[in-house]
């Protein structure tokens, strides 16, 4: 069956000349037929060749395929490479062999697999009514993550990193969240695994997104508004500003005291870190196989460049990594993982000469890590506690002003996308929140889904190239990256639509200071 209407493709049973790219094990009572997982939302092409696809049962490392392989980390202490001993009291020991794997592929365990099948494999979408909006012969593709049971890509790690904390035994997982976005993904993970969750969430998205709060109390997690005064770092904030609304570099800092102090207890960070990157590899294996099964090879991939905001003041601690926490005030935390999961397959196929798409990362005008920064060894976090990382940088202390999209304001980017930028493999640009809102807008009237503020920019960047490809009459295939949905997010919306967003940008000089303060022996190590 084939619903004209909604571009919907239903499947017979097996040996029928209809198939489709996603299945579920339902039935119609009335016409015996598969139906598609969310095929309210799937689009899948007519096409009887087609056989149905299944979850990638690997995930890959473009480490492996790169001749030039990455800097190392560096030790926040001795700025030497850091060592597998240095990250097991933040990590259990799978999770750093992958951190440091050079495997192409590394084989995602059944657990793993078997929650994965909640909600994947996940639409890849032809964005007719949008490309008819804008009068483009361009054909539109979006991979939309925003199925999940958390509403985003976020899961495609947590799931794995819960389950490797669980096999080494670890009883609790403390994190932080500001949107909550990882903060719900990383609750559902533990949830199905038997683990506590305790997480740190910024002050005001604790008191302006109670549905998030909610989601994750839900699945169990134990919350905190951070700042909070039953930890040292948030007690000492409070002293200097009872009012504070917190920050996320406040709530990392309350976590990792908190890990600091157990040692059945870890962390886990949203994203940065390659292991991270590794696991959301799952969107570009999956979307490799529905872009062949369309008969299509996309010209451009576009996505958001995603990333965490931090800024925090705190004092030295007692803790069990050895190390002093400096008081600081930055911005970090790390970024590009949505991107990274759909782009690193192609870029693979890229390297081969099978293919050739432009990668386009989109960030905000008001935060342009990779188009203004620098690529240089940086401070991660704001207690100087994790590794060394060399990146495209503003400055530790480069503080971008407030946007809406709150998940892509970072000094830095993640260190392995800046390395695939640095050696030519992908491209970036910046673009104000006013037009990725005013793109968000044309794509929710015209394809039915409101998007988080993150990929707005992502859809932007795809509404300018499509026009482009108006004026010139090329019928070039544009694959965007849509990491969630925008259903906790519609503040952001009402201050669009009556007209009281604006655009923020930022100071040339103030970059400057911000680099100029970057520790030497750090700036000095990206020769060694």
């Amino acid at each position: 069956m084939f619903c004209e209407s909604l571009q919907i493709c239903i499947t017979t049973k097996p040996g029928s000349s209809i198939s489709t790219l996603q299945t579920d094990r339902c039935y119609n009572f009335y016409s015996e037929v598969t139906v598609i997982r969310s095929c309210s939302l799937a689009r899948a092409a007519w096409n009887a060749d087609v056989k149905p696809l299944e979850i990638p049962r690997q995930w890959y490392n473009l480490i492996a395929d790169l001749s030039v392989k990455p800097p190392p980390p560096l030790h926040p202490k001795t700025f030497e490479p850091i060592k597998p001993e240095d990250l097991s009291p933040l990590f259990p020991d799978a999770l750093i062999k992958q951190e440091a794997s050079n495997d192409r592929f590394i084989d995602i365990p059944d657990e793993v697999l078997d929650i994965y099948g909640l909600w994947r494999p996940i639409p890849l979408i032809r964005a007719k009514r949008l490309e008819k909006l804008l009068d483009t012969p361009a054909r539109i593709y979006y991979k939309y993550e925003g199925v999940s049971p958390a509403g985003s890509h976020k899961p495609n790690t947590a799931v794995p990193r819960v389950y490797y904390n669980a096999q080494q035994g670890i009883k609790k997982i403390v994190t932080e969240t500001g949107a909550s976005q990882w903060g719900s993904s990383l609750a559902f993970a533990c949830s199905l695994f038997g683990l506590d969750c305790e997480v740190w969430q910024v002050r005001a998205s604790f008191d302006q997104k109670p549905y998030r709060r909610l989601m994750m109390e839900t699945w169990g997690a134990k919350l905190h508004p951070s700042p909070s005064s039953i930890i040292e770092t948030g007690w000492k904030i409070l002293q200097m500003d009872p009012s504070s609304p917190g920050s996320l570099g406040i709530a990392i800092s309350e976590a990792v005291e908190v890990t600091a102090m157990n040692a059945d207890t870890k962390n886990c960070l949203g994203s940065v870190l390659n292991h991270v990157l590794l696991h959301h590899t799952v969107i570009g294996e999956a979307c490799l196989k529905q872009m062949e099964a369309f008969g299509e090879t996309p010209d451009f991939i576009i996505g958001e460049i995603q990333s965490l905001q931090t800024a925090v003041k705190t004092n030295k601690l007692k803790n069990k990594f050895h190390l002093e926490i400096r008081p600081k005030t930055r911005e970090c935390a790390g970024g590009g993982s949505n991107l990274v999961g759909l782009s690193f397959p192609f870029i693979r196929e890229k390297l081969s000469g099978k293919i050739n798409p432009v990668i386009r990362a989109v960030e905000p005008a008001a935060c342009p890590s990779l188009t203004k920064g620098v690529y240089t060894y940086d401070y991660c976090d704001t207690a100087g506690m994790t590794p060394l990382m060399k990146m495209h940088t503003l400055g530790q202390n480069f503080i971008p002003d407030l946007i809406h999209a709150g998940a892509l304001r970072y000094h830095g980017m993640a260190p392995l996308l800046s390395h695939v930028y640095e050696l030519g493999h992908m491209e970036a640009i910046s673009i104000p929140q006013t037009e990725c809102f005013q793109g968000a807008i044309q794509f929710a009237r015209s394809e039915g889904l409101i998007p988080a503020p993150e990929p707005t920019h992502a859809i932007a960047a795809t509404i300018r190239e499509a026009l482009r490809c108006r004026e010139t009459r090329e019928a070039k295939v544009i694959l965007m990256a849509m990491c969630g949905h925008g259903h906790f997010d519609l503040t952001a919306y009402e201050k669009y639509l009556q007209g009281n967003m604006v655009d923020l940008s930022f100071e040339e000089e103030n970059i400057k200071e911000s680099l100029a303060k970057i520790p030497q022996v750090v700036a000095s190590s990206q020769n060694n």
